[in-house]
């Protein structure tokens, strides 16, 4: 798993000279007609397609939302307007449900893209459109390259959309440039990560939130930390945990809080009262605020928050693996898990 963490810097570099010509064309093919997108998925790759979701709307100016594959397949009605685009992300290309959920969608003559690690997979073979997230072999159950891979070809998939749309992305395009660059850095943040999860280490139970298009990101905190190490953590919005879910915090508990850009004005205010009444240890990763009275703040300056989204991603992967050493767990054989695959 650390291998494949400290891999990522290279690997996006490489998928980003991939996709990207010197003139700064996205090379991949997609239908063009196109009003709406529906990305469908599980797991760490749903975390994936949640963040782009949000990135669709921001970026590109067009409604999209994430579902789990095994979620599609129970819906009894699903979106199928004809300018939908459904978008398939795993990394294997075999997973299960998420082929299942291709089949559905095909079947009601829906267009399909993957997003996958695996050339000649089913998922590939049965898409419309296909983009390989060039990773390499990922050999740690809990996905760490196979990730940011997937979350860099959805960001290219979006502002190949948004150029479409006459959006002018050459900043994004230049900010992703220095992606490897920053990686690289966050790599020189491993001291303090330690720090913090010989510290988190400690607790039984974790609150991961987050705001916007953060959330995504402390989805995926919550399940790194809950596969390596098996501790209880689970994540939520921090304006939905609010609303009775802070009952929690009455027992022993941890707070991280997971922020790519400023906080907000509301933000600021809820972790101040979560602090005056329930005082948890409060962990900040991203943007903090001297407002905010945390235990720890790790951090990395990023102007960009698509560049920054990656950095934190590497954070959260560090901190978990770190978190699961400190507990003396086998992070490379998680007990009972295992990649779901088509059988």
């Amino acid at each position: 798993m650390e291998t494949e963490i400290l891999e990522q810097s290279n690997v996006l570099d490489n998928l980003l000279c991939t996709h990207v010509n010197d003139n700064n064309y996205i090379l991949f093919d997609i239908p063009t007609d196109i009003e709406k997108v529906v990305l469908v998925a599980s797991g760490s790759s749903y975390h994936c397609a949640r963040y782009a979701a949000d990135l669709f709307g921001n970026v590109a100016n067009i409604e999209a939302r994430a579902i789990y594959s095994s979620e599609f397949l129970l819906k009894s009605t699903v979106p199928h307007e004809s300018s939908i685009l459904y978008v398939f992300i795993t990394q294997s290309g075999e997973t299960s449900d998420t082929n299942s959920a291709l089949q559905k969608a095909k079947e009601l003559g829906m267009r399909t893209l993957c997003i996958t690690n695996k050339k000649g997979s089913s998922i590939w073979e049965g898409s419309d459109f296909q983009i390989d997230c060039h990773a390499g072999e990922e050999k740690s159950i809990a996905a760490t390259k196979s990730l940011t891979t997937q979350m860099l070809c959805c960001t290219l998939l979006v502002l190949k959309y948004a150029a479409h749309k006459g959006i002018d992305i050459s900043h994004y395009i230049d900010e992703l440039k220095t992606l490897s660059n920053f990686v690289e850095e966050t790599y020189k943040l491993y001291p303090k990560i330690k720090k913090a999860a010989a510290f988190l280490s400690k607790y039984k139970n974790i609150v991961v939130a987050a705001d916007g298009i953060s959330y995504a990101i402390a989805k995926e905190a919550a399940l790194k930390i809950k596969e390596t190490s098996y501790i209880n953590v689970y994540s939520s919005i921090l304006g939905e945990f609010m609303h009775g879910h802070v009952a929690v915090l009455n027992s022993k508990q941890a707070l991280i809080y997971i922020s790519i850009s400023e906080m907000n004005y509301t933000a600021i205010k809820n972790l101040n009262k979560i602090k005056e009444e329930y005082n948890p240890p409060i962990c900040i990763i991203g943007c903090s605020n001297e407002k905010i009275k945390s235990r720890f703040n790790i951090d990395i300056s990023c102007e960009s928050s698509i560049v920054k989204s990656f950095c934190i991603v590497v954070i959260i992967q560090l901190l978990a693996l770190e978190i699961a050493k400190k507990l003396g767990r086998n992070v490379d054989k998680p007990h009972g898990l295992h990649k779901v695959v088509k059988i």
